[in-house]
């Protein structure tokens, strides 16, 4: 339709509302993570052995928080942006995989799924115009 056709032109600020959306929801969900402190981290650290590693979960499960508020973060601002998508999708994978082995099923396991979805994209199209990595 010939109406949708001049928001062409705003696919910049489009990629901004969606950076800054999920950015802060990630921040919203990693704050809380990594203010959890070592036994917080420890249990969020211990989803790694899904995928065979069984050490160090305290430092796993730092990372995982750190990815979450910081990289919220950084995709919110668009700063270090596709490693920022790339530890994140990371996180999510593992997350959606954990839901599975726990038996959760699809329904547990959608938002990670779909959060690993929107950050692959996020990871090949790049921050968009409004960013701070903007060339």
């Amino acid at each position: 339709m010939a109406i949708f056709h001049s928001l062409n032109k705003y696919r910049d600020f489009g990629l901004l509302v969606i950076r800054v959306g999920l950015g802060a929801m990630f921040i919203f969900h990693g704050y809380p993570k990594l203010m959890g402190g070592p036994a917080g981290w420890a249990e969020i650290g211990a989803s790694t052995k899904v995928v065979g590693i069984n050490f160090a979960p305290v430092f796993w499960g730092l990372m995982a928080a750190l990815s979450e508020a910081l990289g919220g973060f950084l995709i919110l601002i668009g700063l270090i942006f596709r490693p920022a998508c790339l530890l994140l999708l990371i996180t999510l994978v593992i997350a959606a995989i954990t839901h599975f082995v726990k038996g959760d099923g699809l329904p547990g396991a959608s938002h990670a799924i779909e959060a690993a979805v929107m950050f692959t994209g996020l990871f090949i199209i790049g921050p968009g115009r409004y960013s701070v990595d903007r060339k």
